[in-house]
This record gives C-alpha cells, sequence and structure tokens, in this order.
C-alpha cells in the first residue's frame, strides 16, 4: 500500500492515504472531473504496475450516502453479509436483468446509480455466485467491497 500511495503522491495527489490492503486511496485533487481523474489514474497505474488496474472514483459525501444506503432489509441480520460493487457507470437495463436473474434465497442483488449492492445470507463460499461471476454478468469492470469497509471509511473521512 506504501508503492499505491507513492504512485498516488507522484501524480500529483494531496493528502494521500490508502485504507487496508484493498486498493483503497483516499486523496484530494483540484479536478472537478470524476471521468478525467479516473482516466489519469488508470494510465498512470498502468504504466507504472504494467497491467490494467479500474478505478472507480466516489467523492466523501457520495461514499457516506453509499454507506447510510439499505436496499435490504435484512442485510444487518446474523450471517448476512453485504458487498458493495463499484462500476464507472450504472449498469444499463439488460445487465441489471441478467444481475437480478441470479437472485435466490442466499444471493439478492440491487443496483442503485453507479453502485451494485450484493447481500450473500451465508458465506461466501456457499453461495451459488461466485464473486468473479459479479463483472461477467454486469458485463463492465468493477470491484467489490464489503459494507463494513465502506461504513468505516465514510466515518473516518466524513
Amino acid at each position: 500500500m506504501g508503492h499505491l500511495r507513492s504512485l498516488f503522491e507522484a501524480m500529483g495527489f494531496s493528502n494521500v492515504e490508502t485504507f487496508i490492503a484493498s486498493g483503497n486511496v483516499i486523496f484530494d485533487s483540484k479536478s472537478k472531473s470524476t471521468k478525467a481523474l479516473e482516466s489519469k489514474i488508470e494510465r498512470n497505474l498502468h504504466d507504472s504496475l504494467g497491467y490494467k488496474v479500474a478505478t472507480f472514483i466516489r467523492s466523501i459525501s457520495e461514499l457516506a450516502a453509499v454507506a447510510r444506503y439499505k436496499p435490504f432489509h435484512d442485510s444487518d441480520e446474523d450471517g448476512n453479509v453485504l458487498y458493495i460493487g463499484f462500476v464507472a457507470d450504472g449498469p444499463g437495463d439488460e445487465s441489471k436483468q441478467r444481475l437480478l436473474s441470479f437472485t435466490t434465497e442466499v444471493d439478492d442483488f440491487h443496483v442503485d446509480g453507479r453502485e451494485v449492492y450484493w447481500l450473500c445470507r451465508k458465506k461466501l463460499g456457499e453461495s451459488d455466485f461466485p464473486g468473479a461471476k459479479f463483472e461477467k454478468t454486469l458485463g463492465m469492470p468493477a470491484t467489490l467491497r464489503n459494507s463494513n469497509t465502506v461504513v468505516k471509511i465514510a466515518s473516518k473521512y466524513s
């Protein structure tokens, strides 16, 4: 994570911090264009690391709203885990329908803008929907985070 932090600093971002070892980078930028920032970061990370890194930027206020959002009434019950998938642009109707077709008693899905919520009512290993299938089903790059991680980030930086 230290190397990742240094790459962001080299791109000219300020107040760069990483949050747990899962690629979460918090930084300040003068740019107002999320798309331009995502492109800049993806290009620089590819040049520095030698492989493509899909990048999904959310402001602290957007992240706080995601952390507060409750798409399922039973997401806080013991044994249930809520995952949040971040995508660059909201999935289209066809992608949503494809994802929703995998809804079962164990796995439930909800799309809200650029976030895709996945409630797993068992351990992930017991799900019939492996995480690797997420991007393929949506037909677009995505990154998944446990909702606890999103809540912790939002709480720390809000």
